[in-house]
């Protein structure tokens, strides 16, 4: 197939999800706006207006972010009615999915049109688990299809794998001390700073980053849900793993990514696209794999993705400069640390989740944007993205910087 390139990629900041938090005046429509305006300034205005498709990743389809939310951004940000319009949820990977999906049809169609793909995520509007599906919220049909909340499955991978809240403490304070060292530096080039109606700036940084975070400090937080898993929970999660006797609840509300509004937009397609734009690639999308793993266990689909390309393509994680690894609560990145042995320098070395935020259907897609920004900066060419999701969903991608 014919390689796809990304010409730009967009985040926003991510602000606290709470009725005064950065961005919580704003509709995801709003927001999303904000970003595909950013990305016309740019690159130039024809190269968005003549996309051929835009793609957006969200997982609480309801409410302020229901009918069908990319073709209430198409209209609002004042598309073509000829760019085709795609909301999509796959849990928390969906934004990198998104891209995914338009960088195969890019692809495959072998035409000349940029596309348009992210995701977008405000759960000061919506909030977790708030479309109330039946899947998780009647509690039979939960146990019969083995539905544990995340946080849990979270604990179960710290007991399986004996990891202590120190352990923890320490992982999430190395995430907020290298985002406060990040934003010290300097504006990211791939933060747009959002404005409200009036034209004024509302928020230009990550409102979650402590930047005096330390693992003493963590040391006051108490494991936040042993209650949870007593009401029925737990004894799921040993139904599946029989070998253990307990769950152990280690992670506190400190060791989990806190929920927060964001968005992000990445422009892809094949390189003809861009010569037909007038703009060159940024990076070229080496490989992509989806990975679906345990319901129960959850948060290794990411890995399954990640074993994928490293066995497709022949790299070894050496060969990486810099590596985008979702911090879907503490145990997850302490058991890539562990179990991987990368260069720790290179592993989300501006900080990642669990310090900035986790706004669910933008989070693989903020990956992204992260990551070209980051090789840029650094000089860097090859990148690494991995993305976990609920339910046991991973998705992950290869850039090679251009």
């Amino acid at each position: 197939m014919t390689h796809t390139y990304i010409f730009d990629a967009v985040r926003s900041p991510r602000g606290k999800a709470k009725e005064d938090g950065g961005l919580a005046a704003l509709k995801p429509h709003e927001l999303n706006a904000r970003l595909i305006a950013a990305l016309a300034s740019r690159n130039g205005k024809a190269a968005i207006q003549d996309a051929a498709s835009l793609t957006l990743g969200c997982v609480g389809q309801v409410g302020a972010q229901g009918g069908h939310l990319a073709l209430v951004t198409r209209l609002h940000a004042g598309l073509p009615d000829a760019v085709r319009a795609l909301t999509i949820n796959n849990y928390c990977v969906s934004g990198l999915t998104a891209v995914a999906m338009a960088a195969h049809e890019a692809a495959a169609s072998g035409d000349d049109r940029l596309r348009l793909a992210g995701g977008v995520e405000m759960m000061s509007a919506v909030p977790f688990m708030g479309d109330k599906a039946h899947y998780y919220a009647d509690r039979e049909t939960a146990l019969a299809l083995r539905y544990v909340p995340v946080a849990l499955s979270a604990d179960l991978m710290a007991t399986m794998e004996g990891y202590s809240k120190d352990d923890l403490d320490a992982v999430t304070a190395r995430s907020h001390q290298r985002a406060a060292a990040a934003w010290e530096k300097g504006r990211l080039d791939e933060v747009i700073a959002i404005k409200g109606a009036d034209g004024s700036v509302v928020l230009e940084r990550d409102e979650s980053v402590r930047a005096g975070t330390t693992p003493e400090s963590l040391a006051r937080f108490g494991p936040a849900f042993a209650e949870m898993g007593a009401a029925g929970f737990d004894a799921v999660m040993l139904k599946a793993r029989p070998e253990l006797n307990e769950i152990k609840h280690v992670h506190s509300v400190a060791n989990c990514p806190p929920v927060c509004d964001g968005a992000a937009l990445a422009l892809v397609g094949s390189k003809a696209a861009g010569e037909t734009a007038g703009i060159k690639p940024k990076a070229r999308i080496r490989a992509m794999a989806e990975a679906t793993a345990d319901p129960v266990l959850q948060l290794t689909a990411g890995f399954a993705a990640m074993d994928q390309i490293l066995a497709a393509t022949g790299l070894k994680l050496s060969d990486f400069d810099r590596i985008e690894f979702m911090e879907a609560f503490a145990a997850t990145p302490l058991k890539f640390e562990r179990d991987y042995a990368p260069d720790l320098d290179t592993v989300n070395p501006e900080g990642g989740h669990l310090a900035m935020g986790h706004p669910m259907g933008a989070s693989g897609a903020i990956l992204l944007a992260t990551m070209l920004g980051g090789l840029e900066r650094s000089g860097g060419t090859l990148g690494l993205i991995v993305a976990h999701g609920g339910s046991g969903v991973g998705s992950a991608m290869v850039v090679e910087r251009v």
